[in-house]
């Protein structure tokens, strides 16, 4: 049953090379799969790569469109007595990429100088605003931490947190959690999940994961039906309903109640 409030947003973040794209891409599939709920996705890394991973053409990201409004402003060609705010949030509704699934935002990249930061406050705005017309948000976020200090003013439901079998995800994993902490965002949940584990690195990082305060709510296996998919350009949308990554990851979602 589920039990996750209207308009949930999921967010899943960790360090670089951990997989949390291909995470973010499992964890859509089985939402399609229940089949019960809007869902928004949101690809929030400047290096855009889940549209490729779900095969979803992009035109244009939110990062060109906002460069397009900051030349407007610059140049004075936008009239003062036009909302610039209404005027970024019709452009960013032209290029949401709709799906029979899902919908999906790519935020891209921003190749603009100086400081706009009345452009970035209304991005934020746009998209909490937009967020609230599906019933769950799911966001892949950039690699790192600098993400963070660039918070919207929603908070986030449920913070997954992607680990390799390295300290080094453990690490990033508890400068997340102080960083938050730092900046006020309030994660109402936050778990740890593991990517391409093996059952005996499983036991030893709950071991470890306790000891730094830190829910570790399980790992999903190696699959080589996600890489074979991954270098032929295939969809990790059709990954068969057998997939031992697909069917881990439906665990480890029940078990914190996403479906």
């Amino acid at each position: 049953m589920i039990i996750l409030a209207d308009s949930t947003v999921l967010s899943v973040s960790g360090k670089g090379g951990v997989g949390k794209t291909t995470i973010a891409a499992l964890i859509l599939k089985n939402l399609i799969i229940a089949n019960n709920r809007s869902i928004l996705v949101v690809d929030a890394d400047p290096a855009t790569n889940l549209p490729d991973l779900l095969d979803v053409p992009i035109d244009k990201t939110v990062g060109m469109v906002t460069d397009e409004l900051k030349k407007g402003i610059s140049k004075g060609s936008i009239s003062t007595t036009v909302s610039k705010e209404s005027m970024l949030e019709a452009k960013i509704f032209e290029i949401l990429a709709e799906t029979s699934d899902f919908d999906l935002l790519a935020m891209g990249r921003s190749e603009g100088e100086g400081c706009y930061c009345m452009v970035n406050h209304m991005l934020t705005k746009v998209v909490d605003s937009l967020s609230k017309n599906y019933d769950i948000t799911l966001m892949d976020m950039e690699a790192g931490l600098e993400h963070l200090s660039r918070r919207t003013e929603r908070d986030v439901d449920i913070m997954l947190i992607v680990t390799d079998q390295s300290r080094m995800g453990l690490q990033t994993a508890k400068r997340i959690r102080e960083i938050a902490d730092e900046v006020h965002i309030n994660f109402k949940k936050m778990y740890l999940v593991g990517n391409r584990f093996d059952e005996q690195s499983s036991l030893v990082f709950t071991e470890a994961t306790g000891k730094i305060g830190f829910e570790f709510i399980g790992s999903v296996p190696e699959d080589s039906l996600v890489s074979k998919y991954n270098i032929q350009g295939t969809s990790l949308l059709k990954l068969p309903k057998d997939s031992p990554s697909l069917n881990k990851m439906s665990e480890l979602m029940k078990r914190i109640n996403l479906i």
